[in-house]
């Protein structure tokens, strides 16, 4: 399909024309020159000839057409390189741009610029694709070259410390101390911690080394006491030697100590019963361990006091039974003992225990009944009334009386009544 020429490319062509006719006589040369200048191909009858746009004219691949000057021109696609009329290849930078900050393009590629840029002890670091030198840390130096080891006292060099310190360099700032046993400012000077016993406290003193310092020396097992800078050694409570040579326990074992005072007690011989049994006691020990005890005609608390023995005592304590009474008496010998006895209302053996009675008195009881051994009992045992009599309990005592038929003393013997002495006695009774 055939392309209609535009107006501004008839204007083109008509000036064209009038260059070529004006200029014939100059030579072909010149001819050819100025149609080249108006982007129009020479033919070989000198006459022009116009080349289409971008549509019909095919550029390699991965190639791109543009229109210059009313030509079209062929170029590879961004990022490509290679022949525009044939084939153009994919690269992985063409600028420094096309690549991370960290990274340089080289040869076509994003590359690390840093290995073998900088010099001996430095570091590399890339920054907008340009590599940068510095000194390893505690190096100096120039990095694009070398960096050698940085003095890191330097700073202390001359020091500006006063006399008697020391001089430091702590994060390249140096820092001034005084030295070991000097005091004061150390950026005016220091002095000794002390140059007499005044100048320290008084439980120090001034040692040889100008410093204040504990000045006990004492031998060993020592006490020691500082007073106004001075020393005294002393042994310990209960202990031997010399203070400024070694002190020593007067015991550690039992064996260690003699038979009067067999025990080792606090590191120290000693009798254990020494202050320990009561008055009048006597005191025996079992291995260490003291006994105290009364002697056997005496009695007592063998820890306060022993005394002779009284009667009382046979009973303190008690040895008779529950609810027993203890009084002092004496065996079918005479010896002394204590005699165990019921109280009054109890009854039992007195050995064992004693319970209270059934009763203490007859109105405890029943009227027939009296209270006998502390127990309510019939009264009429018997043995009150006479042979013949009659026996009953009646208000808890016994009642005698004779029978029907007799008479007498219902206490000793009732007798039968005579019928005549019956009437005799009615009738002595009736006149009397």
């Amino acid at each position: 399909m055939k392309r209609s020429l535009g107006k501004m490319e008839y204007m083109q062509i008509a000036v064209l024309l009038a260059m070529l006719f004006a200029g014939f006589a100059n030579g072909q040369g010149r001819q050819q020159r100025i149609l080249s200048q108006a982007g129009v191909s020479y033919i070989s009858n000198y006459l022009p000839r116009y080349v289409s746009g971008c549509d019909t004219y095919t550029c390699g691949t991965n190639a791109k057409c543009t229109i210059s000057e009313g030509r079209p021109v062929c170029s590879c696609l961004n990022l490509h390189m290679g022949d525009p009329l044939v084939q153009c290849v994919r690269v992985e930078c063409q600028i420094n741009e096309d690549c991370l900050g960290s990274r340089a393009c080289l040869n076509n590629k994003c590359i690390d610029p840093c290995p073998g840029f900088c010099g001996l002890n430095a570091e590399c670091h890339t920054r907008d694709h340009v590599p940068t030198c510095t000194c390893l840390a505690r190096y100096t130096g120039d990095p694009y070259t070398s960096c050698r080891i940085a003095d890191p006292q330097a700073a202390c060099k001359p020091s500006p410390c006063g006399l008697n310190t020391k001089c430091e360099v702590i994060n390249e700032v140096p820092r001034c101390t005084c030295l070991p046993g000097y005091q004061g400012s150390p950026l005016s000077g220091c002095r000794h911690e002390c140059e007499s016993d005044a100048e320290c406290s008084n439980h120090l003193a001034c040692s040889s080394n100008f410093k204040c310092e504990n000045p006990c020396q004492c031998g060993d097992g020592a006490n020691c006491e500082v007073i106004n800078h001075r020393p005294k050694c002393t042994c310990p409570n209960n202990w031997l030697g010399s203070p400024y040579v070694a002190c020593r326990p007067e015991c550690t074992y039992h064996s260690d100590c003699p038979q009067s005072k067999p025990a080792c007690l606090n590191q120290k011989c000693a009798n254990p019963c020494e202050g320990v049994c009561g008055i009048n006691a006597n005191c025996q020990l079992r291995d260490i361990t003291p006994i105290c005890s009364c002697p056997k005609d005496m009695t007592g608390d063998p820890f306060v006091s022993c005394r002779p023995f009284e009667p009382l005592d046979l009973c303190q304590p008690n040895p008779c039974g529950i609810n027993a009474v203890c009084t002092p008496g004496h065996d079918n010998t005479g010896k002394e003992r204590p005699v165990c006895t019921c109280p009054t209302g109890y009854i039992g053996n007195a050995l064992i225990s004693c319970q209270r009675g059934e009763c203490l008195s007859d109105n405890e009881c029943p009227d027939n009944r009296a209270c006998i051994d502390f127990s309510c009992q019939n009264p009429c045992t018997g043995r009150q009334c006479g042979p013949s009599a009659t026996c009953s309990p009646r208000r808890h005592i016994a009642v005698c009386t004779c029978p029907d038929g007799t008479r007498g003393d219902a206490l000793v013997t009732c007798n039968p009544i005579d019928s005549r002495s019956s009437f005799n006695y009615a009738r002595y009774y009736r006149y009397k």
